[in-house]
């Protein structure tokens, strides 16, 4: 039976895992990835390490296989980062990935040359530093020396696409998270690329998830333990990939993906722009259908901020403590935007803050608040779908927030409605195998790559007395966020 690898490229690690041709996970593995944050709103990768954290990753998910029966292989790669390469597809600098906000000067001009109003219509997007375009301006413009011998400038999966096969490519997905992109016509747009100083010629080509680029380089097949045979496809972003991987192949269900950041999103059968710029559009991984979405605030990496940063202890230590505070913490508050906010504005100066402190709160009153702070800035989120029309379908959740029961709750508490886990702990690499099985002809058709999407049989039920007091906590988290936000702004 024929296998398939699916690979999550993440910005805390990378992930890999095998699938047949039943849907079923046979092997996984992962290997670390670290960041840099050399300023505050700076995010720096080396991206020598993908190449080292994808060989281990890769070495651990096939051991004990047949590697003659690994027939193809995708990506599910982080998006809205810069790789600044040579013509030989060596990197010039750190890539400056998602997390970076140091670009918003330029994201700034941008906006001013074009028009807020023109630059939503065209891209679907909310201008922020965060997306890739900006960071390109400012490599151009403070690292003149990398400019001139830059050749291409790729996103976190095309660069490990070109180590891979040798030639750069990257899909709707990510292209249309670049702030130059016309995400209804699905091509670069002169406009935009003239106002950034881009030439579209330096940007991966854009083709569909699906389509093969070709097969393994001879030595990194080697390296990693694959056949050379072995057929790699465009690939897609991760969290479009961990929609793929949760079923969110048509319009209807909302999912929610938490890992570092925390994007939630669903699927339109056309482009949607927001008016009040809470949720975007971007192509998805499926041709023919766009992914409305937010693209996250820090929620994982909310919880590895406090274990890390301030309570010394492991990121697990967060969750077991949490369990011995109430629901709404007995009044404590937090707000998840130590990287600024997209949710229920996105605003690039906010910070994170705890509200509500008293000498009868411990650690655990503050763990708790930091997943329900989470919490509430999602259903900000599902909130803003529904007024749109979107998302009408059971929200699904993946990663830590489906594998912790207490944060799972939480999330069914303070949204008022049921949430059904994805079973798969590496929903965005199964999504990313289920990309390469279409590509490949392993399925048909992605409807019939669904068969490896694992659902929980049952949902997780809000308790009405619980919601009712999110209810009220929630209505005092948004006065908090405004009233920081405004304190902020002075």
């Amino acid at each position: 039976m024929s296998l398939v690898l699916g690979v999550d490229v993440g910005s805390q690690s990378i992930k890999a895992v095998l699938v047949d041709e039943s849907g079923d996970v046979v092997s996984s593995g992962s290997a670390p990835l670290t960041m840099v944050h050399e300023h505050d709103g700076w995010a720096d990768q080396d991206p020598a390490t993908y190449g080292t954290a994808l060989r281990d990753a890769v070495r651990t998910a096939t051991e004990g296989i047949e590697a003659e029966r690994i027939v193809a292989m995708g990506l599910g790669s982080q998006v809205d980062g810069v790789v600044a390469c040579d013509a030989d597809g060596t990197p010039l600098r750190s890539a400056v990935i998602w997390l970076d906000k140091r670009a918003t000067e330029q994201c700034d001009r941008l906006v001013s040359a074009v028009g807020s109003e023109r630059l939503g219509e065209l891209t679907g997007l909310v201008a922020d530093a965060s997306h890739s375009a900006p960071k390109m301006m400012w490599i151009r413009e403070n690292e003149p020396d990398v400019w001139q011998r830059a050749a291409m400038l790729a996103p976190v999966g095309s660069y490990v696409l070109h180590h891979l096969t040798g030639s750069h490519a990257q899909d709707a997905a990510n292209a249309s998270s670049t702030m130059v992109y016309d995400v209804t016509k699905g091509d670069f747009d002169t406009e935009l690329c003239e106002a950034a100083g881009l030439d579209p010629a330096i940007l991966p080509p854009v083709r569909p998830s699906t389509e093969v680029v070709g097969t393994l380089r001879p030595d990194v097949a080697a390296e990693l333990g694959l056949p050379a045979t072995c057929k790699v496809v465009v690939g897609t972003g991760d969290e479009h990939a961990a929609s793929v991987g949760a079923g969110a192949i048509e319009p209807g269900v909302i999912v929610d993906v938490t890992g570092t950041a925390e994007p939630v999103t669903t699927v339109g059968d056309e482009p949607v722009r927001d008016p009040l710029g809470v949720v975007e559009t971007h192509g998805h991984a499926v041709p023919g259908t766009w992914l409305i979405e937010n693209p996250g605030f820090v929620s994982g990496g909310s919880t590895l901020w406090l274990a890390n940063g301030l309570l010394g202890v492991p990121q697990a230590d967060i969750f077991s403590r949490a369990r011995e505070a109430p629901p709404a913490s007995d009044g404590v508050l937090f707000l998840p935007a130590l990287s600024g906010s997209t949710a229920p504005r996105w605003n690039d100066a906010m910070r994170g803050a705890f509200l509500g402190l008293g000498m009868n709160h411990t650690s655990a009153h503050v763990a708790r608040a930091v997943l329900e702070g989470c919490a509430y800035a999602l259903r900000d989120i599902v909130d803003r779908l529904d007024a749109l029309g979107l998302g009408h379908g059971e929200v699904r959740i993946v990663g830590g927030g489906a594998r912790d029961d207490l944060w799972a709750s939480i999330k069914a508490d303070v949204l008022g409605r049921p949430v059904r886990r994805v079973l798969s702990e590496e929903a965005t690499a199964v999504g990313a195998a289920m990309v390469a099985g279409v590509g490949a002809g392993v399925f048909a058709s992605f409807a019939e790559a669904s068969v490896a999407v694992q659902l929980d049989s049952s949902t997780i039920d809000p308790d009405p007395v619980a919601q009712q007091g999110y209810t009220e906590a929630y209505g005092r988290y948004r006065a908090a966020f405004d009233a920081v936000e405004s304190a902020l702004a002075t």
